[in-house]
């Protein structure tokens, strides 16, 4: 079977082709409605094979950290404090921190981006705000000469209130007027980016209309946020495409290649 990388469904594996070596993505996800958006497409396109692990169910602690040519963490409603509540993702900041020590490719996106800070032993807490909307981010003087340099001057979609503390093996890439933190490198095999670049318009549709609780406690309207989606979203859809594309291409040869034999 083969995993939708659009939706996290699966269907019936097309052997048609078998010829061309095949790369593997393991995705972790924490809700249905928070999937992998346009940086499905990203993945098919560079040839991996995309399983989705939903957390709540399958045994996190039973993955091998190593095996994946590609590790993808997403998003999700909870906190990386909250290992109480959500005994998953202790388990994923043990995988975290293996792979990462392994330098296997992996890219977190924003609780998975804060996942990755707390798998390396930093402080993920309640930040001062909670960013909602298209919002602008501002490279650093790394980050434009990374694919985050693709976001510069492109409002991305913001959905957080948790930060984190910056690793000290990270390289900043990329801050934004209430965070200083919004994407991080290290090395040249992990990538973490705090915003949702990979929000698709029926996402965030979706997102607006589950959501009127908390737009309602942040006083913000539902309408303005999809009007700011009209004007802003296909920008970031492009810029979302190119930087994941590029950084894809430029892992470690040996990392993301194909499995041997």
């Amino acid at each position: 079977m083969t995993t939708d990388a659009l939706s996290g469904t699966t269907a019936p594996t097309d052997t048609a082709d078998t010829t061309a070596p095949t790369r593997t993505a393991l995705v972790l996800q924490h809700d249905p409605s928070i999937h992998l958006g346009n940086i499905g497409p990203v993945l098919l396109d560079a040839g991996y094979d995309v399983r989705v692990i939903d957390v709540a169910v399958e045994d996190v602690a039973a993955i091998d950290p190593a095996e994946a040519d590609l590790v993808v963490v997403l998003g999700g409603e909870m906190g990386v404090y909250q290992t109480d509540e959500y005994s998953f993702l202790a388990d994923e900041l043990v995988l975290l921190r293996q792979r990462i020590e392994a330098e296997r490719p992996t890219l977190g996106v924003c609780l998975g981006a804060q996942l990755m800070a707390g798998a390396l032993g930093e402080r993920v807490y309640k930040g001062d705000t909670t960013q909602i909307g298209f919002r602008r981010i501002e490279p650093t003087s790394a980050g434009a000469e990374s694919p985050i340099r693709h976001f510069d001057g492109v409002p991305v979609v913001e959905w957080h209130g948790d930060t984190f503390e910056l690793p000290a093996s990270a390289t900043l890439l990329a801050s934004s007027s209430d965070y200083s933190n919004e994407a991080f490198a290290i090395g040249d095999f992990a990538l973490a980016v705090q915003f949702h670049p990979e929000v698709t318009d029926e996402m965030h549709e979706q997102w607006v209309a589950d959501g009127y609780n908390e737009l309602d406690e942040n006083a913000l309207d539902p309408d303005a946020l999809r009007q700011d989606r009209a004007r802003y979203s296909a920008a970031m859809q492009d810029a979302s495409s190119r930087a994941f594309s590029e950084w894809l291409a430029q892992l470690p040869v040996g990392s993301a290649a194909a499995t041997s034999a």
